[in-house]
């Protein structure tokens, strides 16, 4: 029982986690970021399961965790008001042609983040964009202005 409890424990941890970090950080890793998630994974597991390398240990956790990841699946898909807690919401960064200064700081982005992205996109200059959104996914959608 004291694994399902730790496991509980540490999922609802990294979901909040997950909301704290922000979009765009999750969107794009950089080598950096992919190594600490790698070094995060390993003390979590050892969190997780303490000295215990059992067969039995090992289901009761990463069936606790699917067990939960399906209930909050579940419920942003039936209670609607939950989405925005367990998925958060897309944010509009760029209207007009110009940066939403506000939401570029509240998402940590600069201008030049948002304008490699637009190049990505065979976007030359931010002012051909009618909105930027960032998604949920941590990716940015564009829609150029017609």
């Amino acid at each position: 029982m004291d694994l399902v409890a730790r496991a509980v424990f540490v999922f609802a941890f990294m979901l909040l986690l997950t909301r704290v970090i922000g979009k765009r950080e999750l969107g794009s890793l950089q080598p950096f970021d992919l190594i600490l998630l790698i070094v995060l994974g390993d003390a979590l597991q050892q969190g997780l399961t303490q000295d215990d390398y059992s067969l039995t240990g090992a289901v009761l956790v990463v069936g606790t965790i699917a067990v939960l990841q399906i209930l909050v699946s579940w419920l942003s898909y039936r209670f609607p008001r939950t989405r925005p807690i367990f998925e958060g919401e897309p944010l509009i960064i760029v209207e007009d042609g110009k940066p939403i200064e506000r939401n570029l700081k509240r998402e940590r982005l600069t201008v030049e983040e948002i304008a490699e992205a637009a190049r990505l996109e065979q976007i030359a200059h931010l002012a051909d964009v009618q909105w930027a959104i960032l998604e949920t996914s941590g990716q940015i959608s564009f829609i150029p202005k017609k």
